[in-house]
């Protein structure tokens, strides 16, 4: 796909829509979503290795999520637009203590009192296949918006997504921008201090009907950089109405592209999830293998999600890291306090190999205690709870930290 063809695809749509008769509108309307996420986020970390340049990073901020998704005009040729709006206002965090990714930096290197942008998609639908151009956050195999801070990542670019075969939804598209985590301006797509105008992508999810298996079959291209493949494989068995196995399994393998913009790469990189549910309770298993000469690729400052051990603070993604996991959740309702949440995982990781590095290990335990109110005046406020510890005995980066995440969402349509 040519690089700048969303900015056409954009004008083509404006077009159509401006020349929509009013009465078409109906749909647009109708079927429209409008929510409003206050998330207020407190960061902590303490860095306890010897010689840290810092003793912790502490940041605290406001934001205000807005997502508007319309529906679609009535006729053979649907129209609409979806808009995300992010403002984040920062609370606490001086440069003696930044580093917690909260908030980007100003020009005089302190930590911006606020940022924000709003990013609008306009979209397309005939039959079961939509066209999307503009920005958005994508949660694809192969590049997944991180949403782990204050506000989201988002991307800009274009995609067509079809379900119009049975079982099937395919998906084309490319990628030329991103706004990180904790900054308002667009940039080129990066890997390393690599840097590329475009991540094309096709992609094939199917699912099995009545088994509910899906299969997911991916390949994209970070120009210039890297090529990537996916294979991905979920499944759950119902044994019991009380008990049922959760299974995924996922493999990627890559290497460099074109001019090799990051140098030769060639990366392999096998995952397994396999979470037993008995009732209130879940017990979780994760195994993680990266082989090659290089760890997993990703876009700069994007999620790791469908790794089995990633988790709030790494990846286990290193050359050569060989890792495991295990997890347990439970859910109160049983017991009386419905809304309320228990997970705890530990995960391990060794043979990382890195410069100056030849048989590395780590391991990150995290905690999550979560709330979600059931009822009256604050129904579906959010209180999360996160706590963690990270070792490492390379790199010395080794810290505990607490994240404290209060989110209360207004549903307007």
């Amino acid at each position: 796909m040519n690089t700048y063809i969303y900015p056409k695809v954009v004008a083509l749509v404006t077009t159509s829509v401006l020349f929509s008769s009013y009465g078409l509108a109906q749909g647009l309307v109708d079927d429209s979503t409008a929510n409003l996420n206050l998330r207020n986020f407190f960061f902590e970390r303490n860095f306890t290795a010897p010689g840290a340049p810092q003793n912790y990073a502490r940041e605290w901020t406001q934001s205000f999520i807005f997502d508007f998704r319309s529906g679609f005009t009535q006729g053979t040729v649907g129209f609409g637009v979806d808009v995300l709006g992010k403002y984040a206002v920062k609370l606490d965090g001086g440069a003696g203590h930044y580093g917690a990714l909260l908030l980007p930096r100003d020009g005089d290197g302190d930590p911006a009192s606020s940022f924000g942008r709003l990013g609008v998609a306009l979209k397309a639908r005939v039959s079961a296949t939509e066209i999307k151009a503009g920005e958005w956050m994508p949660n694809l195999p192969l590049v997944t918006a991180d949403d782990f801070r204050a506000l989201p990542q988002t991307f800009q670019g274009a995609q067509v997504s079809s379900q119009d075969i049975k079982n099937w939804t395919l998906y084309a598209g490319q990628f030329n921008k991103t706004a990180l985590r904790n900054d308002s301006s667009m940039e080129d797509l990066s890997f390393g201090t690599a840097r590329s105008d475009a991540f094309n992508y096709l992609g094939a999810d199917y699912r099995a009907i009545p088994s509910g298996a899906t299969v997911r079959m991916w390949s994209g291209q970070l120009k210039d950089i890297y090529q990537q493949n996916y294979l991905g494989f979920i499944q759950r068995w119902p044994f019991s109405e009380s008990v049922s196995l959760n299974t995924t399994l996922g493999y990627f393998w890559g290497k460099d592209d074109g001019s090799a913009k990051a140098g030769r790469l060639d990366n392999r990189t096998a995952s397994l999830m396999v979470g037993l549910g008995v009732r209130e309770h879940t017990f979780s298993i994760g195994l993680q293998d990266v082989s090659g000469d290089t760890g997993w690729m990703r876009i700069n400052g994007t999620g790791g999600i469908y790794l089995a051990n990633n988790t709030f603070n790494h990846g286990f993604d290193n050359p050569d890291e060989r890792s495991w996991q295990l997890r347990y959740d439970l859910n109160f309702a049983p017991y009386g306090v419905p809304g309320l949440t228990l997970m705890t995982r530990y995960v391990h990781g060794d043979d990382v190999r890195l410069r100056n590095v030849e048989d590395g290990s780590e391991w990150v335990r995290e905690t999550e205690l979560g709330y979600v109110v059931q009822s009256g005046s604050l129904k579906n406020l959010n209180v999360r709870w996160r706590n963690a510890s990270v070792r490492r005995d390379f790199n010395a980066v080794d810290y505990d930290e607490n994240r404290l995440i209060v989110s209360f969402p207004f549903k307007f349509l």
